[in-house]
């Protein structure tokens, strides 16, 4: 049975240093009175018979760590043999026994805890013969007790807060790879379903066509492929190259199909942005131009970007059908999600020049 025991293996040298400290502090506390008391016997000096006792009361004090139950135990000994020899100091030797008994209420499992409470009352109860001394002994172990019990539950409660915090990290991360893998999928199947649609209907008339069509399925496919090894390594390597605004331009091109124009301006004087918000605003225009050709059956698109003093504004917008209620899907709430991550904000809906619009602002 292990009564709450903890491997010396798993202490820290300042542990150890810290115990070895407390350990002398104890021992020297309890033998004061060997030293001091003027009140020797008829020989004139102590015995080890009378001595050893406080040995026993306070060397557990090293093993509590890892053994306070059994350290406790020995410190009773050391108590009883010392009252029923009598021959020591007219004192109490409490010193070593209460800092175990804080350690059993810190550290031992609940049952231990019981049993330690039932039979140090019933110890107490049993060789207690005043009121007096009832009341300073029950007062004194039980603040002992509570003391142990409170740095305990501190210990419990940020031990919960830690698992709690983890979870919610392991929650966020799993929602952020969930957004990254629907975001450069999505995109990249939007592609390829378009231009295979294409290619297969002018494969025939226009084998030119065809074959400028198949190319971008292939470049949309190897585009995802390298998003997908960099959304990976980012698991991986928390360092690795994540797309940015500097890829822009490229995912605009890579947008564009028979039947679909997508435009890319940018106005102002461009800013150092961190990499996170660089990362919200690509996925803001890679979603968006998703959205366009999946659902918009529009023929241009029109990206911007533009600095204004500290704020920094990405919009997209296409002349496709915009009009009637918005409603939602992943995609978009997701995107919501990453923006407000990222310190921004998105708003969506029919544009009033026509079409549909995606705005997000970064400040």
């Amino acid at each position: 049975m292990t009564w709450g025991m903890v491997r010396p293996a798993d202490l820290s040298r300042r542990a150890w240093s810290v115990d070895v400290g407390l350990t002398l502090l104890v021992l020297a506390a309890q033998s004061a009175p060997y030293f001091f008391t003027r009140r020797l016997p008829e020989d004139g000096s102590w015995t080890f018979a009378a001595y050893w006792p406080v040995l026993v009361t306070s060397l557990p004090v090293l093993l509590r760590r890892w053994q306070p139950t059994y350290a406790l135990l020995l410190t009773a000994v050391g108590i009883a043999a010392y009252a029923i020899a009598g021959t020591g100091p007219a004192q109490p030797i409490w010193y070593g026994p209460l800092v175990c008994f804080y350690a059993v209420a810190y550290q031992s499992p609940p049952r231990q805890r019981l049993v330690v409470l039932v039979v140090t009352a019933a110890g107490m109860l049993s060789i207690i013969q005043s009121v007096n001394t009832a009341v300073r002994e029950m007062a004194t172990w039980s603040a002992a007790y509570m003391l142990g019990t409170l740095a305990r539950t501190r210990r419990e409660a940020a031990a919960r807060e830690r698992a709690q915090a983890a979870q919610l990290a392991a929650e966020r991360e799993r929602t952020r790879i969930a957004r990254d893998l629907h975001d450069i999928l999505g995109h990249a199947f939007s592609l390829m379903v378009v231009q295979a649609e294409a290619g297969g209907a002018i494969a025939r008339r226009d084998p030119v066509r065809a074959e400028a069509a198949f190319d971008a399925i292939s470049d949309a496919g190897r585009s995802a492929m390298a998003q997908l090894r960099a959304a990976v390594g980012g698991l991986r390597e928390p360092s690795a190259p994540q797309p940015g605004l500097a890829d822009l331009p490229e995912l605009v091109r890579g947008t564009r199909h028979d039947g679909l124009d997508v435009s890319f301006t940018e106005h102002g004087d461009p800013r150092p942005l961190a990499p996170d918000v660089q990362l919200a605003v690509y996925r803001v225009v890679q979603e968006a131009l998703t959205n366009v050709v999946r659902h918009a059956a529009a023929t241009s698109a029109r990206v911007s970007l533009t600095w204004d003093g500290g704020c920094t504004r990405v919009s997209v917008a296409d002349d496709g059908r915009g009009t009637g209620p918005v409603t939602p899907g992943n995609g978009l709430v997701g995107l919501g999600e990453r923006v407000a991550a990222a310190g921004g904000l998105v708003e969506f809906g029919p544009d009033p020049a026509g079409g549909f619009r995606v705005t997000a602002v970064f400040g």
